[in-house]
């Protein structure tokens, strides 16, 4: 069995208040992009269950990684059948997408699938809360205005059919640990969930990203991928998450620009 875990964008980000549980209050827009991975299950030949990763490298012990632990916490519950595990990675990593939650809540559905689990979708979003802050949202995998820690979901339609999006990746990393520790949260004047509401044209000088300014002040290429986006005609650009992957929204059919830096997807919204 095969399945392609997707990446997502975050469509405006507050970081509203820290938790007790050291965790952080948010509000964005999470919003699905066919940039995809590929997750494939088989049975083991060896009798023993084995992840086998291709594509963009991913550092750690393959232990750590977020399937292999996805398959631990069904395996405690439900003793799972031996699996030859299959992960070949498109999405980078360190880049705001969402690319490892999203291989975590897709293995959890392949599973389900693969070993005849039955778990309901409020089950496996159980599950996935237990994985990461944003695996729950790959569960239901369609555009989402999330809230408390990116966990608190209402679906939303957003005036997005007629957009193309163009993703590009400038050379830089950035750690969502660190990125965290530059944020002072803070209740918005501007929600996302107002200004989403509003037209695209509005975007630019109401949706805010709140990790932009401190990440801008230690990875300028991002700010100027971003400054590339809009020179070449986006209605929106942003950085996606805590960084480092910059989006822009253009009118569909228009002349998608080749940015200076690296492009890694266009697609029709």
């Amino acid at each position: 069995m095969i399945c392609f875990p997707n990446a997502k964008i975050n469509i405006g980000l507050n970081v509203i208040e820290r938790r007790t549980d050291g965790y952080h209050n948010i509000e964005t827009v999470f919003y699905p992009i066919p940039l995809c991975d590929a997750l494939e299950i088989i049975p083991s030949k060896t009798g023993q269950t084995t992840l086998r990763q291709t594509g963009i490298p991913i550092d750690g012990n393959h232990c750590d990684n977020l399937v292999m632990k996805a398959h631990k916490l069904l395996d405690n519950d439900f003793n799972l059948p031996p699996m030859s595990i299959f992960l070949h990675k498109r999405i980078p990593s360190g880049a705001g997408l969402g690319g490892g939650s999203s291989d975590a809540a897709f293995m959890i559905k392949l599973v389900n699938d693969f070993a005849g689990l039955g778990l309901s979708e409020n089950a496996m979003e159980d599950y996935a809360a237990r994985l990461g802050a944003d695996c729950p949202f790959f569960i239901h995998n369609k555009p989402m205005l999330a809230k408390g820690t990116g966990n608190v979901f209402s679906p939303i339609d957003l005036p997005l059919n007629n957009c193309d999006v163009v993703l590009v990746m400038p050379q830089a990393y950035v750690s969502t640990k660190n990125a965290y520790s530059l944020i002072t949260p803070h209740k918005p004047e501007y929600t996302t969930g107002d200004v989403i509401r509003l037209p695209i044209a509005e975007w630019k000088k109401l949706l805010v990203n709140d990790f932009e300014k401190p990440v801008f002040n230690f990875a300028p290429q991002i700010e100027q991928a971003k400054k590339e986006l809009y020179d070449a005609g986006a209605l929106y650009a942003a950085m996606s998450g805590s960084g480092a992957a910059v989006f822009g929204i253009f009118e569909k059919d228009n002349h998608l620009p080749t940015a200076k830096s690296t492009t890694i997807g266009r697609w029709s919204l």
